[in-house]
């Protein structure tokens, strides 16, 4: 079933040079969003030094999808897109011990990513990224390398772990 990625309800949108997404903490009810003023809730930083207009779609919380019984897939937080890319995104605010936010954060991105690229709209982008964030932790770890590149090999996105977005 082919889910619709392109819900006006579900859309924020932005041309400034920095803007901030946020989400509400655990058990989130309202959408993930763009923020322009309020850098204190901001749990990824997103740089638009292009000032390119960028949507950014919430996906948890607004998006429906679901599985072949009918149940609710896991899901990401949102995507940002804009000329011809696409970013993924999971929100995470956890000061964990380890990786535990990461590891719960690519499941999300996948099985979104999965839902996406079997829609007609996934050939209209030629730039396909993926970023967990956690404003606890927003400093990329070189640890990770092996763990994105294992999601590319699985996704053919490239999956950065930071705090700021930069898009290019």
């Amino acid at each position: 079933m082919s889910v619709n990625f392109n819900q006006a309800k579900c859309q924020t949108n932005s041309n400034r040079k920095i803007f901030g997404l946020c989400d509400d903490p655990p058990p989130a009810r309202k959408p993930a969003h763009i923020d322009e003023e309020n850098g204190a809730n901001w749990i990824a930083v997103v740089e638009n030094d292009g000032r390119y207009n960028v949507t950014f779609t919430a996906i948890d919380n607004c998006i429906e999808i679901l599985r072949l019984d009918g149940k609710p897939k896991q899901r990401c937080d949102g995507m940002l897109t804009y000329n011809s890319s696409v970013v993924f995104v999971e929100l995470k605010d956890r000061d964990a011990i380890g990786n535990a936010w990461v590891e719960d954060a690519i499941p999300q991105l996948k099985s979104s990513i999965e839902s996406f690229e079997n829609t007609a709209m996934a050939d209209n982008f030629s730039k396909k990224l993926a970023y967990i964030s956690n404003k606890q932790h927003p400093k990329f770890k070189s640890s990770q390398q092996r763990r994105m590149d294992a999601f590319f090999d699985d996704t053919n996105y490239v999956l950065r772990i930071q705090g700021r977005i930069n898009l290019q």
